[in-house]
């Protein structure tokens, strides 16, 4: 490819987003415009930024990756990644939108009555945040290196200063109106080049001999490594775990919950949820298309253990010269959007717990939220720039992993368990982080090469979940006259639509 073109192609997206989120600046005045665009974005408008944010580099490029490797077996993972919306849609979005909250902080402490349990729920959403946000980074950086030349840390250092610029500008309101822009951004960028591959495709009449001689021999992509590589010895337990993880992380992601308090009411949260699902169904359509192309015309992608540069590596194979070129250029703009969607968001939601549980102490309003921004941002380019080289679907797994073992019980026993108490919320919040975490240093610290405890930690969220939730229950059981006194009122407050509230006041 012509790096003028990568190079050019960085440049719109940058200028395209700084200019949405400078124009969404002047909706954004007050504190709440900053932490939840003052609970306004309707339906639509909220899908389209949530679908945005979630479809990060991974799903951009890895799941062509994962197929072209793997063949079609690997669909279950963008299945995974969007049903955990239906999960969502079903136990949390309403009531959650409902218990008038800013952060997940703010829900544990409304709903157990506890600052114990709020700290500890924002030591959590930070290092969720923060462990999401270094795979980011440092994705960004290896990416930008293969379409356009630049060094990773120049990479990754571009998009940290692209994401804290938007987010300095206009918080939740300004970024809204960006992640919309960029999916549909990322969702041309796969289609249009598609289109006239699969053209192409049809125009060679069959498939091609390199498909014959296409070898699955493991090897891993240079971005987003086949998550199941890391317990090869023990594929089924790591997909059943890799599935609890997305099906039941998505719930615990903060920068996926953050979205829904900006809806008007709990009505509008399921409404936003629905065309969610619809717009990540349309959206995950498309790269296995490039990855089944792949093992027709970039096989040797494999053996190079390149497989996540498939969708940038085919329309060079496929079309060729200028036109090659352009639509390399628009699938690196969209893979350049999507580092900056996912990054945007996750910044937006660290930096809304740092302000209020951190520097609140110390300054007020859109400044403490402004300086938490610096900070969430600054800490894991850091961590990208100098940690081990793991790769980006580890960590993201990880993180999954982590939120599903804390969050996500959490939030479904708070909401439909009234017996849930701070004593067991805070025993289970630390039984899955715990877990998760050792888990999460010795994925990054030791280089394990297989065997039941390398499976078992690598992907830790079948036994890290039934622990919390257990923990939890069990805890809550024997501390059960301590439940707080108005924990019935929040419950029918978390339960009732908005129009009965209204009736009824």
């Amino acid at each position: 490819m012509n790096i003028a073109y990568g190079i050019g192609a960085v440049v719109v997206v940058t200028v395209a987003t700084l200019a949405i989120g400078t124009w969404g600046l002047r909706f954004s005045r007050t504190t709440s415009d900053f932490f939840v665009a003052s609970r306004s974005v309707r339906p639509g408008l909220n899908a389209w930024a949530i679908s945005g944010e979630y479809l990060s580099g991974a799903s951009f490029l890895g799941v062509a990756g994962l197929v072209l490797a793997y063949g079609g077996e690997m669909l279950w993972y963008p299945v995974g990644w969007t049903a955990g919306y239906l999960v969502l849609l079903v136990l949390v979005a309403a009531p959650l939108r409902r218990s008038g909250a800013y952060t997940l902080p703010d829900f544990a402490e409304a709903r157990l009555d506890s600052r114990v349990v709020r700290t500890l729920s924002s030591v959590l959403v930070v290092a969720i945040g923060w462990l999401y946000l270094m795979p980011q980074f440092r994705g960004a950086g290896v990416a930008l290196r293969s379409a356009t030349g630049m060094a990773p840390w120049a990479g990754a250092a571009v998009v940290a200063g692209v994401v804290l610029a938007n987010v300095l500008a206009g918080g939740m309101r300004s970024i809204t109106f960006v992640q919309a822009f960029q999916y549909w951004l990322k969702l041309t960028a796969l289609l249009l080049p598609l289109v006239f591959l699969l053209v192409v495709w049809l125009h060679d009449g069959a498939a091609s001999p390199a498909a014959s001689s296409l070898v699955v021999d493991g090897a891993s992509g240079f971005s987003w490594a086949n998550p199941l590589d890391v317990a090869g010895d023990h594929p089924l337990y790591t997909t059943y775990s890799l599935m609890v993880a997305t099906f039941l992380g998505t719930m615990g992601l903060p920068h996926v919950v953050v979205r829904y308090y900006t809806n008007p009411d709990g009505r509008a949260a399921r409404q936003t949820t629905l065309v969610v699902l619809v717009l990540l169904g349309l959206f995950y359509v498309l790269p296995p298309v490039y990855g089944a192309l792949g093992r027709l015309y970039a096989p040797d992608l494999v053996a190079r253990g390149a497989t996540d540069s498939v969708v940038l590596e085919l329309p060079q194979r496929m079309v060729g010269g200028v036109g090659g070129d352009l639509f390399t250029a628009l699938l690196t703009a969209g893979a350049f959007a999507a580092f900056l969607a996912t990054s945007s968001g996750l910044t937006v939601a660290v930096a809304g717990v740092i302000s209020q549980d951190v520097m609140s102490r110390r300054m007020e309003g859109v400044t403490a939220f402004r300086v938490s921004a610096a900070v969430a941002v600054s800490v894991p380019l850091a961590m990208a720039l100098v940690a081990r080289d793991v790769s980006v679907a580890t960590v993201v797994g990880l993180a999954f992993a982590m939120a599903a073992a804390t969050f996500c019980p959490l939030l479904v026993l708070g909401i439909w368990w009234r017996g849930l108490t701070a004593a067991g919320a805070f025993c289970g919040l630390v039984v899955g982080g715990g877990l998760t975490g050792f888990a999460v240093v010795d994925r990054l610290v030791v280089d394990r090469d297989g065997g039941w405890f390398a499976a078992l930690v690598a992907q830790p969220a079948a036994w890290a979940v039934p622990a919390s939730v257990l923990t939890m229950v069990g805890v809550s059981r024997l501390t059960r006259d301590r439940l707080p006194a108005h924990v019935g009122r929040f419950m029918v407050r978390l339960h009732t639509p908005e129009a009965v509230q209204l009736d009824r006041s």
